[in-house]
């Protein structure tokens, strides 16, 4: 029997502000409940999750603001851009979610939309707090050192 083949992940839409503008905590993988022509749409890669986030108030987490361009193919049968777009979670990932939102004053971001071995769609949402003016500062030195640290490194050794 072959041996089957393992692909990595294929990343659609990263969200690369949100390790800058947030504190990451935990992170959870979250199904998408998603149309047929969002899915194509999806697999051309053009897809924004930047400006997005999630939201679990009615008991079932929902993602909002996330742009899937039309599938152009599709003419008539096509999908809204802009819809809410539901998360497949379970009750207990739900409710962790709420309740870190509502005591602690977390929120919750989408970090990326990607499709997973199976080809199936998958966003990865963390729980997160947002940074300060001087926190970003703070982070950009360090990363800044720590590239500076990288190089002295390599032209050293």
């Amino acid at each position: 029997m072959a041996e089957k083949k393992t692909q990595p992940h294929k990343v659609v839409a990263d969200n690369r502000r949100a390790r800058f503008d947030f504190e990451i905590g935990e992170v959870f993988e979250a199904g998408i409940a998603l149309s047929g022509t969002e899915v194509k749409s999806l697999r051309s890669g053009r897809a924004t999750v930047a400006e997005s986030y999630v939201s679990a108030k009615t008991g079932e987490a929902v993602l909002y603001n996330s742009f899937i361009p039309e599938y152009l193919q599709a003419n008539r049968f096509n999908h809204e851009p802009r819809r809410p777009r539901k998360l497949l979670l379970h009750k207990r990932q739900i409710a962790r979610l709420w309740q870190a939102v509502e005591r602690e004053g977390m929120t919750v971001v989408p970090l990326k939309i990607y499709f997973n071995e199976q080809g199936r769609a998958k966003v990865e949402i963390a729980i997160a707090r947002g940074r300060k003016a001087h926190d970003k500062r703070e982070a950009l030195k360090a990363k800044d050192w720590a590239r500076d640290k990288q190089r002295l490194m390599r032209d050293r050794g």
